[in-house]
């Protein structure tokens, strides 16, 4: 499957072969544009880079390598996305999963100011596989059920998480019946930030202050870890 990056022009190649059947989400390796793709066609365009694995051979693939092939796709894409992260060089990379199209747009200004790689997502299936995954260490998303088509909720599906991955990732919860920055109310719903929609423009301040105290509360754990360890040998 080959597409053009409406940002940037550049022309992205997937092997047919990892292409979902379902739609799916691409990084654009050169400017990190996200790109929503059609999953398979019913002409798929054939690779010409040689980077690219071999093409498989005519036929069908068996159902049970779908779920493998997509594996291995998301596997690449996060590669992708942590060079990206890498030479952006800013605090990270963003996810905002927010069912209010204007508020998530509200987010990702203020989530870029602070130096924010912001991807905004509308999959939240396909957004919960990510950060799953660890391509994210910071999201913004709400309680409420709208955040999902069906199913669980991405909220849900972030309490869920392992112990280990919910140690990197920095959870910012959005709703009317949250005080800005209230600590309790963060500590109750399990997110390390809270904020109500009218403050979202003006938080750079909140996040950032939040952002390091964690930071430094973490490495304060970490030190006293390998201080531990370090005399147990």
């Amino acid at each position: 499957m080959q597409a053009t990056c409406p940002q940037c022009s550049n022309k992205i190649l997937v092997d047919d072969a990892k292409v979902p059947d379902r739609a799916f989400s691409v990084k654009c390796p050169k400017c990190q544009n996200v790109l929503r793709l059609p999953g398979k066609l019913p002409a798929p365009a054939v690779a010409t880079d040689s980077t690219l694995p071999p093409m498989p051979m005519p036929g069908a693939e068996p159902p049970a390598a779908s779920e493998e092939m997509r594996a291995q796709m998301m596997a690449q894409v996060r590669r992708e996305m942590s060079l990206g992260d890498a030479k952006a060089g800013g605090a990270g990379r963003a996810m905002v999963a927010l069912p209010d199209r204007g508020l998530a747009g509200a987010v990702t200004l203020t989530l870029t100011r602070n130096g924010y790689v912001v991807d905004t997502l509308e999959d939240w299936e396909e957004g919960a596989r990510l950060l799953e995954q660890g391509v994210y260490n910071l999201v913004v998303t709400a309680r409420a059920k709208a955040t999902a088509a069906k199913g669980e909720s991405l909220y849900q599906r972030l309490n869920r998480l392992s112990p280990e991955g919910r140690r990197r990732l920095f959870v910012i919860l959005v709703g009317e019946e949250f005080k800005t920055g209230d600590g309790t109310q963060a500590f109750v719903t399990l997110a390390d930030l809270v904020l109500n929609p009218r403050d979202v423009a003006a938080a750079d301040a909140a996040i950032r202050n939040t952002v390091a105290e964690r930071s430094r509360l973490w490495q304060v754990y970490l030190d006293a870890r390998h201080r531990f360890e370090a005399s147990a040998v």
